[in-house]
């Protein structure tokens, strides 16, 4: 499957009354590789492995399988984890798009950055106006950099 999506940081905090949902999300990653990565994530009483293949040029494609798992076997495979990235994720709907928004905790408080999934690499974006520049590609961004070199180190 593949995922086409585009990131952006957030200018203010008017996301937050935008939001009808938010959640707060524990993930880590098993597999830490530039081609690849194995992620687990646990949401509420809800967990995933993800697997995720290295992004195209652009940092806009890439495959990506996701798999429902039991929570706890999230936990222990959690637990097998170096560094674990905690946030808490809003749901915005701007216009029949979907924004999730990451505003980020720990090591990472004080990032906060918007994703848009799309169904290809055309669409247009209506952008909302709390949404900032655009860092789609840039890999600093990646929760999986965030791991080694997190916010409070920039």
């Amino acid at each position: 499957m593949k995922e086409i999506e585009r990131k952006f940081l957030i200018k203010n905090l008017q996301f937050k009354k935008d939001a009808h949902q938010s959640y707060e999300i524990k993930q880590s990653y098993l597999q830490k590789d530039p081609t690849k990565s194995i992620r687990v994530r646990i949401s509420g009483h809800q967990a995933w492995l993800t697997i995720k293949g290295m992004s195209d040029e652009q940092g806009l494609v890439r495959n990506e399988w996701e798999y429902s798992i039991p929570v706890q076997e999230a936990r222990e495979l959690l637990q097998l984890c170096d560094q674990i990235i905690e946030k808490t994720r809003y749901i915005i709907n701007h216009k029949n798009q979907r924004f999730e928004v990451d505003e980020f905790h720990g090591k990472n408080q004080g990032l906060i950055v918007a994703e848009v999934e799309l169904e290809n690499e055309s669409n247009d974006i209506e952008k909302p106006s709390w949404v900032g520049k655009e860092v789609t590609g840039k890999t600093k961004y990646y929760n999986l950099a965030l791991l080694d070199f997190p916010y409070e180190k920039w």
